[in-house]
């Protein structure tokens, strides 16, 4: 399978006017400019998931954890042509598919519900476990979560698991906008490696940064890659 290719002819020049469709009191604007980089270079240049392909047994999978403020993520999703663009004017109304959490039933493309903090990591665990155990090699599994969420135990028991697993196939990205409650001695990729992590922490904003940490190499251990992006006030 080949990784997506934009099917709508939109770029990421258009991400930023795709969001503002998006209105309401409960948008979360920071939560999603701080992931906008990170999404567009996976969905636009790793991930191997396309409108057509959303279902197949072999697609990679993206688990968006970080799932409270997911108007880039949905300005993602139409870009690529999962969703119609005419959908996110109705972002958060009682009718929308696009709710203020992503619900996997109601959007193309969406693998999990999410929104509850420490909950997206666990379940790309699981998912990776699952596709081992049947025996597909090939799929990744790609999960991004925010520092905040390092606050929760569940995430370090996922953390833990996977290194001493050896899940070669999944990958975790930390939106790093020193939101954590607790700061990690050398860094949040210490905390990976620490539990057997390949881990490299890079510019969030930095597309060609992005590019080459989701595509570095890392043979018999899942991989972590950090954002550091700016947090807004």
């Amino acid at each position: 399978m080949t990784q997506a290719t934009a099917s709508t002819g939109l770029g990421y020049e258009d991400l930023a006017p795709l969001i503002t469709l998006m209105t309401g009191a409960e948008k979360h604007g920071p939560a999603a400019s701080s992931t906008l980089d990170a999404l567009w270079v996976l969905y636009d240049r790793v991930l191997r998931v396309g409108p057509g392909t959303a279902e197949d047994a072999g697609r990679d999978r993206f688990l968006l954890s970080k799932g409270h403020g997911p108007m880039a993520y949905y300005a993602v999703l139409a870009a690529k042509g999962f969703v119609p663009v005419g959908w996110l004017s109705g972002f958060g109304a009682y009718d929308s598919p696009l709710g203020h959490h992503p619900d996997r039933t109601l959007v193309p493309g969406v693998e999990i519900g999410s929104g509850s903090l420490g909950h997206g990591l666990p379940l790309a665990v699981g998912s990776a476990l699952g596709l081992r155990a049947q025996g597909l090699t090939d799929p990744a599994v790609w999960v991004l979560i925010g520092d905040a969420e390092l606050d929760e135990g569940s995430n370090h028991e996922a953390i833990a698991y996977a290194g001493s697993a050896g899940l070669e196939r999944l990958h975790t990205i930390v939106i790093d906008n020193d939101s954590a409650t607790h700061g990690w001695p050398g860094g949040i990729a210490s905390r990976f490696e620490a539990a057997g992590w390949s881990a490299t922490t890079v510019d969030g904003r930095d597309h060609a940064e992005l590019h080459a940490a989701y595509t570095a190499p890392h043979p018999g251990r899942p991989h972590a890659v950090v954002a550091r992006v700016e947090k807004k006030q």
